[in-house]
């Protein structure tokens, strides 16, 4: 199977098929054989289209690089970025990418520590708490973002509401028809979670820099023991994530 297309081994035929098409059945068969079958609570169609195609864009290695950039792997750093920003389509794409990835670990991986410490690892109940509430975010800045094509941002709600269910679906559909985990190494599940976690530091870097700019700014233009303070905390943590780095206020 390559990331567009893949040959079915129970047909006859020899064709290629889309693998879209591959998802979509083996979504399809798994909420049948779950039980949880579609528009049993409310129509949801639509969720079996996105995570088809959600499912279809984790085989390609370009979508999986892109989203680096909008994941975190703490709840913190999350809604540290969520503060530091007013644009509403990059608040919709981080919580919206985290989100996905999150739905994808637990239910096709079994894997959600790929976005936990390793010191601390909540419950699984945790792991759907955050799963609900961020597609919810998403969701809120998607109407935003889709005014004209509401579709989207009900698709997230969905998602929300029925986080859990849809976890049960995936799972199924990962021990029926994937198993994936027996195709993965142990080491290739830790290069890519580590690759995950060097990209979250990057961003936690550029961020922490940017606070360190915004507060030298301030105190050069009103110096205080106190922001003097704050940019010495900035700079002991800037240090935990770059050792080399080096600054040091200007004598007055």
């Amino acid at each position: 199977m390559n990331p567009r297309n893949y040959f079915d081994l129970k047909e006859t035929s020899r064709d290629l098929q889309p693998t879209y098409y591959f998802m979509i059945n083996c979504l399809l068969y798994s909420r049948m054989e779950t039980g949880l079958v579609s528009n049993q609570d409310f129509y949801d169609e639509d969720v079996n289209v996105y995570l088809a195609h959600l499912l279809h864009s984790f085989i390609n290695p370009e979508y999986v690089e892109q989203s680096k950039k909008f994941l975190s792997r703490y709840d913190t750093d999350v809604f540290r970025r969520m503060s530091n920003s007013t644009d509403a389509r990059l608040k919709y794409l981080i919580y919206k990418t985290n989100a996905d990835f999150l739905l994808v670990s637990i239910g096709l991986f079994d894997n959600p520590t790929a976005v936990a410490t390793r010191r601390h690892q909540p419950s699984e109940e945790a792991y759907i708490g955050r799963g609900k509430t961020y597609y919810h975010f998403a969701y809120s800045y998607g109407q935003q973002v889709h005014r004209k094509n509401q579709g989207v941002s009900e698709v997230l709600e969905k998602l929300s509401v029925g986080f859990d269910k849809y976890i049960r679906i995936l799972s199924h559909m990962r021990g029926e028809y994937l198993d994936l985990m027996k195709r993965l190494s142990q080491g290739e599940v830790y290069h890519l979670e580590r690759s995950i976690d060097e990209h979250s530091q990057q961003e936690l870097l550029r961020v922490k820099q940017d606070q360190l700019l915004e507060l030298y700014t301030a105190w050069k233009d009103q110096p205080s023991r106190e922001t003097e303070e704050n940019l010495e905390r900035l700079v002991i943590e800037i240090r935990q994530i770059n050792p080399e780095f080096k600054f040091q206020l200007p004598k007055r």
